[in-house]
């Protein structure tokens, strides 16, 4: 400790102890800015808008898949429609209702864009798109199963393969099985980043 004396005032000079050096060391740093969480959020939102792309073309080509045959007699025509069969209605109804989520959650994510530390927005994501994988996936591989009896059939049970006459009709829907797969593994990404995102 060291005293001066001025013609006016006296100052006096403490030397900094060490215990207050190590506490200033052992200041947390501030907080961080939140790149990466941001760069997260921004790459869900390209993912949903892709999701929307999958799922809109899997429900439109399905929902409009039908073909008739060019010979017919005077009782009979034979047509092949997506609502003839119900996994096909079904597939049709999951992936709608994947799209309008997938339109109704941009909102969200561009919120979790702005704000990447917001945990309750992440949250509520993680768990409706883990909910839409299910159903993607479900409506996927129950239309998956129908496509693959029309192009084989199935010799026990006697099921006639179709595609050979309706092979418009299969082409169509089996793309969309395919989109419809696209959809079901975005969505599990989405889920994946959510996840990432909501750690400390």
């Amino acid at each position: 400790m060291e005293a001066t004396k001025s013609s006016n005032e006296t100052t006096i000079h403490i030397p900094e102890s060490k215990s207050a050096r190590s506490k200033a060391a052992a200041a947390p740093p501030p907080p961080p800015s939140g790149g990466w969480k941001r760069g997260v959020a921004i790459f869900d939102f390209i993912l949903r808008l892709c999701g929307i792309t999958a799922a809109l073309a899997a429900t439109t080509t399905m929902g409009t898949t039908d073909q008739t045959l060019p010979f017919f007699t005077q009782f009979f025509q034979f047509q092949a429609s997506y609502d003839d069969l119900p996994a096909f209605s079904f597939f049709v109804v999951g992936n709608a209702i994947a799209s309008g989520y997938l339109i109704l959650s941009l909102p969200f994510s561009i919120v979790g864009i702005v704000r990447p530390h917001a945990v309750g927005v992440r949250l509520l994501l993680l768990i409706l798109d883990t909910v839409m994988v299910a159903l993607t996936m479900a409506s996927a591989a129950a239309a998956a199963a129908i496509v693959y009896l029309a192009h084989n059939g199935n010799s026990n049970t006697n099921w006639v393969a179709i595609c050979q006459q309706f092979n418009d009709f299969c082409q169509r829907v089996s793309g969309a099985v395919v989109a419809s797969f696209i959809a079901a593994v975005i969505f599990m990404f989405l889920v994946v980043f959510s996840a990432v995102a909501l750690r400390n």
